[in-house]
């Protein structure tokens, strides 16, 4: 029996997560933390029965005691709900899918716990990579990617024996504006990103996507999980997302992971490690798909790719910057007050004004985030 606990159980990764559950006895719940969905938490803890729960909004968590107050569950709030949960004992694999750099914090702590952690959530790396790395290593904690791209790249990996890595193959979709002009992004709007043409994700990630931003955050990530320099990562736009990542060896083989577009495949593979099992999805069908292709990314039009690299290269604090000014711009397009074309815009300014810290702490990388906010608040 694995005893798994899910950081972000209402969104899009945790939801799927807990259908993996449902169809594999030998998984059980034993945590769950959200933001304040309190409706479908409370259906999850009636159907999973953690000993725990935990919603970031004190309003939402006081809710959901009353609401929960028949059954045996503590219910906590905020970070240190968080913190808790992430350590809990009773744990032994944590799934981080919740969204922003509020991931770093219960992340550390999951380590620090000896906890197998199933990483989904971006930031953690992003910023605070050379902090994690490191740690996971001397706890000797494995951290599984359950993003699509990174878990073929693991999965690519396996058999590997050692040989060297030449170059990451980092796939990407290219997202419902590919091909497009910048005239013709000046007149997309908020729903037009919302239209992923291939993948079924929460809105914050679709966007990134639509952006080219969300590969960007990969590549730095990647980085880090995989200890491949950035010139050996090079990002491959494949519209049909059947080809999920691949590696190129020394000897110029290159072993990539193919399957149809869904996240309950890479969720499960973390899971089940390394064990596979078979699954309730429709089977790949090459004849019906009939084409890949490939094409360079246009970072011309799509700068906030070319803008990751250049935060990547310069290290330090700036991946922070990158992610936080990414993280505001996109609530401003989500409120209307920007339109699609501003977010590189709020990036490149932001990482304008930035005067890079070398090796941020913690700490530091915290004010960073802070700062940026304020930077653009203004």
């Amino acid at each position: 029996m694995k005893k798994i606990a899910v950081l972000g159980s209402t969104g899009s990764i945790g939801t799927q997560t807990l259908e993996i559950v449902r169809d594999n006895g030998d998984l059980r719940i034993v945590a769950l933390a959200a933001g304040q969905n309190v409706d479908l938490m409370e259906k999850q803890i009636r159907e999973f029965s953690p000993r725990i729960a935990g919603m970031w909004s004190e309003e939402a968590a006081r809710e959901l005691k009353g609401r929960v107050a028949d059954l045996p569950v503590k219910v906590v709030s905020g970070m240190d709900g968080l913190l808790e949960i992430a350590s809990d004992p009773e744990s032994d694999i944590v799934v981080t899918a919740v969204v922003g750099m509020i991931g770093i914090r219960p992340t550390i702590a999951a380590i620090e716990s000896g906890k197998t952690i199933a990483l989904a959530n971006k930031e953690t790396l992003v910023t605070a990579g050379h902090l994690i790395m490191p740690l996971a290593a001397r706890k000797g904690v494995s951290i599984l990617p359950v993003d699509s791209e990174h878990s073929a790249i693991f999965q690519s990996l396996q058999g590997s024996a050692g040989n060297g890595i030449h170059r990451i193959l980092l796939t990407a979709s290219g997202g419902p504006f590919r091909g497009m002009s910048r005239a013709d992004l000046e007149r997309m709007t908020l729903e037009d990103a919302l239209r992923h043409p291939n993948w079924s994700m929460g809105k914050k990630v679709t966007i990134d996507s639509a952006s080219l931003v969300n590969k960007g955050l990969e590549v730095m990530e990647a980085r880090w999980l995989f200890d491949v320099p950035l010139e050996r990562i090079q990002v491959v736009i494949h519209p049909q997302s059947i080809l999920h990542s691949a590696v190129e060896y020394e000897d110029g083989a290159v072993i990539g992971q193919m399957g149809l577009p869904d996240m309950k495949l890479p969720i499960q593979y973390a899971l089940l490690y390394p064990e596979r099992r078979p699954m309730r999805m429709p089977r790949m069908d090459l004849f019906s798909i009939g084409q890949l292709t490939f094409e360079a990314p246009d970072t011309e039009t799509f700068p906030g790719l070319k803008l990751a690299y250049e935060a990547a290269r310069c290290g330090g604090s700036m991946p922070t910057v990158f992610n936080a000014a990414n993280e505001m711009a996109v609530k401003l397009l989500l409120e209307g007050k920007i339109r699609f074309c501003e977010i590189p815009e709020l990036i490149g300014a932001a990482m304008h004004n930035h005067r890079p810290i070398g090796n941020p702490d913690l700490e530091e990388i915290l004010e960073t985030e802070v700062e940026t906010y304020e930077f653009l608040k203004q």
